[in-house]
């Protein structure tokens, strides 16, 4: 079958994001490497992150290479350098098929395979990020450095996904990819819903959780507002955020956590590869982000039955059916979200009803092996038949050489 190098944004989503698509390539005969930029963890912590992820790859026989890349950063001599690595690497690995997804990796991914003669080039957009999010000078410099960008690197791909109409429309208004021939929606990256198994929102305590990235992109400081208009009339009610600090131009500060904390509005409960005891012990999971490719943490939130307040924008909206399986309120709007959630306060009975639907909607559209296949047959892998030993390959084999 094929030789297939996924390139991904950073380590950690190789196996939480599109594990069960690496191990479907696998399952089906293909050969399979992964690239990443390292963890924005910092010491042990990032090795022992990394250290996992390899180990966890190891075991499906997908070998694992770091990517020296900046997620954040803009340094033009720094990522002329990374496309250049990447393309030495595809020079050594020989892969039939090259798949990106996040913004670097599929602008210098998609780049570098054309650098080194791969033909089959497949990007996904996983969401347009901070670049697209806000109206400051940088960013709308950054805009129209990374349009140009994309115009470039898509031009050499053989099929793009996009996750939610949104993303595709503006790429189409901003003539990044110029008709519809190219481009495969898919609903996300899915959700493994064995994995993520239902359990009915608990009521005794009443908590609402947010898992992300802590940035204010993702509609953190909403969440952290509307509890500061609920706490005095609920005291009762707790919020609770999941998720790690980040390096983005974005990022929220560990000192705001902490006066957030110090205040009692809210519990920061760290970052975690497994957020499913936090939605277990979840009574309605809030996701009030600016803007997302389609975001997992909303999948499994529904995929657990838990009811989702999140926002109407691009990517959050094609989640939520208003009313059915949650509610849709205005982006940066801390009083429609605060209304939102007290909703669910008053009146307990709607998290079972609501969460039923969500688990319903998860298996119908966002069953992660009904996506995978979404994925996996644009790319005709069957026509690729040549039989190789990913044990012959060694990431030294060449690199002496280079």
């Amino acid at each position: 079958m094929a030789r297939i190098l996924v390139i991904g944004g950073n380590v950690h989503s190789l196996v939480l994001f599109r594990g069960d698509m690496i191990q479907q390539m696998v399952e089906d005969g293909n050969e399979v490497f992964a690239m990443a930029p390292a963890t924005d963890l910092e010491g042990e912590a990032a090795n022992l992150l990394t250290k996992l992820v390899a180990e966890k790859l190891q075991t499906l026989g997908v070998p694992y290479l770091p990517i020296p890349l900046n997620r954040t950063g803009v340094n033009p001599l720094k990522d002329l350098h990374t496309i250049c690595w990447l393309s030495r690497k595809m020079n050594e690995i020989e892969p039939d098929v090259v798949l990106s997804y996040t913004m670097k990796p599929v602008i210098y991914g998609s780049i570098a395979a054309r650098m080194a003669g791969v033909r089959n080039i497949f990007s996904m957009i996983t969401g347009l990020g901070y670049v697209f999010t806000g109206d400051s000078l940088r960013q709308r410099v950054l805009a129209r450095i990374v349009i140009v960008l994309y115009k470039l690197a898509l031009g050499f791909n053989k099929k793009i996904y996009f996750m939610n109409p949104d993303d595709y429309n503006l790429f189409r208004q901003l003539k990044i990819v110029p008709d519809g021939k190219k481009t495969v929606m898919i609903n996300g990256s899915g959700v493994n819903v064995e994995r993520y198994s239902f359990k009915p929102p608990q009521t005794e305590t009443f908590i609402f959780l947010i898992i992300a990235r802590l940035l204010w992109d993702k509609g953190v400081g909403e969440f952290v507002s509307a509890a500061r208009l609920l706490k005095e009339k609920y005291p009762e009610v707790r919020w609770q955020i999941v998720g790690p600090f980040d390096n983005n131009p974005s990022a929220i500060h560990r000192e705001d956590m902490a006066k957030w904390q110090a205040d009692g509005l809210i519990e920061y409960m760290g970052a975690t590869e497994d957020v499913r005891p936090y939605l277990e012990k979840a009574s309605v999971y809030v996701l009030p982000s600016y803007r997302e490719g389609t975001p997992r943490s909303v999948l499994e939130a529904m995929a657990m039955g838990r009811p989702v307040i999140t926002t109407d924008a691009p990517g959050c909206r094609e989640t939520v059916i208003d009313g059915v399986n949650g509610f849709l309120v205005p982006v940066r709007d801390k009083v429609a979200l605060a209304e939102a959630m007290e909703k669910f306060i008053i009146d307990k009975e709607l998290m079972a009803e609501m969460g039923r639907k969500g688990r319903e909607i998860a298996e119908s559209r966002y069953d992660v092996h009904k996506v995978n296949l979404s994925i996996l047959r644009p790319m005709e892998l069957d026509q690729f038949h040549d039989k190789r030993n990913v044990a012959q390959w060694s990431p030294v084999s060449k690199s002496s050489k280079a």
